[in-house]
């Protein structure tokens, strides 16, 4: 009977993060086509303004489908200091990403982009009061010698795009945490739309004084980015709210796959051997990180009673 009765909820939470997992892969998809589409547009446009572009193209579509839903009450703001800090956080994150697209591979800034979770991990004791272990620190600075093995440091100055790609995961890092803490209180909706709202207005401005016009070819682009950030977006979001951070986190990792093939395809470019190592290391760092993370949650779970 206690078996019978258990395996409702068991089975409720499995479902849930198969479809939370289900999620996240398809938000890694879109984004990992959006990437594409802004190293392209960077071809044409200064990093400033294709960062407002591609904000100011996924909102259309977000609005209708918030309109389309009846979700306008959803978009309330209830505590507006953390979007402002969200704002400013992803305005660095996108600026210093499109910048290291613009200027290298995709698959080499994934390489270092992907250093991300390893740094909430480090940041998840001093910010959260989370404890981190020694094994936890160990898999840490592992991760973060692949990302310096992909930086390839040697007598020659260390790129400025591997640079930029490391500084925007780190501050992807302190934007995970500011979603989490808004989304225990705000709508996917409004996290979302203030997000790009904020961008975009901010980013317009400062693209302003030297905006470049519009070719006819680019907006088929603008529109493929606004499409695919839109999706992501909502997607990666959602994803957060439905399952754990350790359940799903891994699975950010498939946009290594998704950066080697874009190259491929549609860049003609073949990752260098040393990137693919470096970023193999990061991946096998974050996802030992992950897999503890989570073995020392499910200890940590309390006994029922079998009463």
């Amino acid at each position: 009977m206690i078996r019978r009765g258990r395996r409702g909820p068991g089975r409720a939470v499995r479902h849930g993060n198969i479809r939370a997992i289900a999620t996240m892969l398809a938000a890694v998809a879109f984004f990992s086509v959006l990437d594409a589409g802004l190293k392209h547009l960077t071809q044409a446009y200064a990093p400033i303004q294709v960062m407002a572009l591609r904000a100011g193209a996924s909102l259309p579509f977000l609005a209708l489908a918030i309109v389309g839903t009846g979700n306008l009450r959803q978009l309330k703001a209830h505590r507006p200091h953390l979007y402002l800090i969200r704002g400013a956080l992803g305005l660095l994150v996108l600026w210093t990403f499109i910048y290291a697209v613009s200027v290298q591979s995709l698959s080499y800034t994934y390489a270092i982009y992907m250093s991300a979770p390893l740094m909430v991990a480090a940041l998840s004791g001093p910010l959260l009061g989370e404890p981190v272990p020694g094994r936890r620190w160990i898999a840490i600075v592992v991760g973060l010698v692949g990302v310096v093995i992909a930086l390839k440091p040697s007598g020659e100055f260390v790129a400025l795009g591997g640079l930029a790609a490391a500084l925007s995961a780190a501050c992807y890092a302190f934007n995970v945490m500011a979603v989490r803490m808004i989304g225990r209180t705000d709508s996917t909706y409004a996290v979302v739309f203030w997000h790009l709202t904020l961008v975009m207005c901010v980013a317009g401005a400062l693209a302003w004084p030297s905006w470049k016009p519009i070719a006819p070819e680019s907006w088929g682009w603008i529109a493929l980015c606004g499409i695919t950030g839109a999706l992501g977006q909502y997607l990666f979001t959602a994803a957060f709210r439905l399952a754990p951070p350790s359940t799903i986190a891994p699975f950010e990792y498939t946009a290594m796959v998704w950066g080697v093939l874009l190259d491929w395809l549609v860049f003609a470019t073949v990752p260098h051997a040393r990137v693919l190592v470096g970023g193999a290391i990061v991946v096998a760092g974050g996802l030992y990180v992950i897999w503890d993370e989570r073995r020392s949650a499910q200890q940590h779970m309390p006994v029922i009673p079998a009463g």
